[in-house]
């Protein structure tokens, strides 16, 4: 049952890379019948993650418990190439934990795209020689503003306050998605809600706990359980999906630590994803309808992860706009956080087929409610020609409200 929804086994159609073939090569390795080596890493590393075999499996297999802690025998056991070694310690261990190095490199990056060097990169042919081409398209545009300047504020409610909560802003959400953090602060404002965005907070640790480096999850998830339960507010919330399936695992990856396992119960029962909270509170309808066509893609780490597919549409049938259901909403874009650059040839197979459902519908926006999504069907609407406009959710919100 599982087999169809596997993106992997969709485009490869390998018994080694669907959700069964993979548990049986782990259970060999467990065994001692299988090396860790490059076949065994090689099945495992082209795992989206997806977890869309877990919603299809009767049985309940926990499929992604399984891969993380395979993928943590790898990061222990197998000797990947010296450079990508030496550039994954790097990403993971310095980038996506430092805060400020994270804003310096986004910083550079933003003067390569503002400065003119992108455009002639791009023009003389230079990236598609290096064949860097597909990836370069990838990158996220770095803003003008960082959610980082915003931290230790409080955004007070419109009206009658109605709940108070405290926004976890991302880390490379903060330097490339500072417009969808701002429209996540007005709209629940307009909601009633007060908005505190806690200093200490760091990233969520989703990219490290998907990569196998478990306790560098666990130090991340430490440093945001102690930034923002020592706030006084109703729930945490995040815009992201990613990063929502694993703020809500972090009872899990702290299950053994004596000094925060409980602290980590408390935080994963305030935990909330956008769409959620504001369902759950109920929104101000808009003035005017937002008379649009929508057509909406469930975003795995919502749908799967957190059970999460009714929220999203209750909000966008809340401010008028049309739903256009398109086929296979919950199969992964392969974005599937760096997948789609380390595994790029396999995801560009993945988004295309995404790309031909979002193609049989009709409708003027694509929305979702992840950040890696939104960057992974932007390429995808590009590569196409396709003239619609690639939203989150929370942003068709605010945009309903401005028409006021």
């Amino acid at each position: 049952m599982c087999l169809q929804q596997c993106p992997t086994y969709r485009v490869l159609g390998l018994e080694a890379d669907s959700p069964r073939g993979r548990i049986y090569q782990i259970l060999q390795v467990d065994a001692g019948r299988l090396a860790i080596a490059d076949s065994f890493v090689q099945h495992i590393d082209q795992c989206l993650g997806c977890l869309g075999c877990q919603t299809a499996c009767p049985s309940g297999v926990s499929y992604g418990h399984i891969v993380e802690r395979a993928r943590a025998e790898i990061q222990t056991n197998y000797p990947r190439p010296f450079f990508e070694r030496k550039l994954r310690d790097w990403f993971y261990g310095t980038l996506l934990r430092n805060l400020h190095s994270l804003s310096l490199v986004a910083k550079l990056l933003r003067f390569y795209q503002r400065s003119g060097l992108q455009t002639l990169a791009r023009k003389s042919g230079a990236l598609k020689l290096l064949g860097l081409a597909d990836l370069e398209a990838l990158q996220p545009k770095i803003d003008s503003h960082f959610s980082f300047d915003d931290f230790g504020k409080e955004f007070p409610a419109e009206g009658t306050q109605r709940g108070r909560v405290a926004l976890l802003t991302g880390c490379i959400a903060s330097v490339s998605f500072d417009d969808l953090n701002q429209a996540t602060i007005r709209v629940l404002n307009k909601n009633g809600v007060t908005v505190t965005i806690p200093a200490k907070q760091g990233c969520c640790g989703a990219l490290h706990a998907h990569a196998g480096r478990l306790e560098e999850a666990r130090a991340q998830a430490r440093q945001n359980i102690d930034a923002m339960l020592g706030e006084t507010v109703d729930a945490i919330v995040t815009n992201a999906a990613g990063c929502g399936g694993t703020l809500k695992e972090y009872g899990d990856l702290l299950k053994d630590d004596p000094a925060y396992a409980e602290k980590a119960k408390q935080f994963v029962a305030r935990m909330r994803d956008i769409n959620e909270y504001l369902a759950e509170i109920g929104v101000v309808p808009p003035a005017k309808p937002l008379n649009l066509r929508v057509t909406y893609q469930d975003p795995c780490h919502l749908a799967h992860a957190q059970k999460i597919r009714s929220a999203p549409r209750q909000l966008l049938k809340a401010i008028g706009a049309q739903i256009v259901e398109m086929p296979n909403s919950d199969l992964c874009c392969g974005s599937a956080g760096v997948y789609n650059v380390v595994q790029n040839e396999l995801s560009m197979k993945i988004l295309a087929a995404k790309m031909d459902d979002v193609c049989s519908v009709d409708a003027d926006v694509i929305a979702t409610a992840n950040v890696g999504c939104m960057l992974q069907l932007r390429a995808g609407a590009e590569q196409r020609g396709l003239n619609r406009r690639v939203m989150h959710v929370v942003e068709l919100v605010d945009e309903a409200y401005k028409q006021q």
